[in-house]
């Protein structure tokens, strides 16, 4: 019967939320992951606008009169080769976003079809399961693109200090 609760009713609600408690610690360490992740964001975003701004300030410049403050044309095709290249970072940090929010969604659906299954009496079991594999498979993309992020902001440091002769 739907929503009976009798004395062993309260005993399995409480089996369910042992049940759950899991996905909910598994909810909080995405949200961890999205908290670094938006903060690596944030600095590439911040380091973006930096160029921007260098960027228009230098063309706006040349536009007047040729100085010897200037930007040479190497220096402004290498800010802007830098700029394109934190653009990847951030399409890619966004993806990774994306893909950790999806294994919330999903981690929260399981959590949610876990007591639905039980209220209503269906069984859920393979809903739960699939969903927890997505979930899962979400997570594992996500943390690949995080290594991918983190592994192109050290080739592009260490390319720049090549560039400059620091070893």
């Amino acid at each position: 019967m739907v929503l009976s609760f009798d004395g062993t009713a309260v005993d399995a609600v409480s089996g369910l939320i042992q049940l759950a408690v899991a996905p909910v610690f598994l909810i909080a360490g995405v949200a961890g992951i999205l908290g670094v992740l938006s903060g690596r964001l944030a600095r590439v975003t911040d380091r973006i606008e930096r160029l921007n701004s260098k960027i228009l300030k230098a063309g706006d410049d040349r536009s007047y009169s040729r100085r010897a403050t200037d930007i040479s044309n190497e220096r402004m095709d290498a800010m802007k080769l830098q700029r394109s290249f934190l653009h990847i970072r951030a399409r890619n940090i966004n993806v990774a976003m994306l893909f950790c929010v999806l294994t919330g969604l999903m981690v929260a659906a399981v959590i949610m079809t876990l007591f639905l299954s039980s209220f209503f009496e269906f069984q859920g079991g393979m809903i739960i399961a699939l969903m927890f594999i997505a979930g899962m498979g979400f997570f594992m993309i996500s943390l690949a693109l995080f290594i991918r992020e983190i592994f192109m902001a050290t080739y592009f440091m260490q390319r720049t200090q090549e560039k400059i002769g620091v070893e």
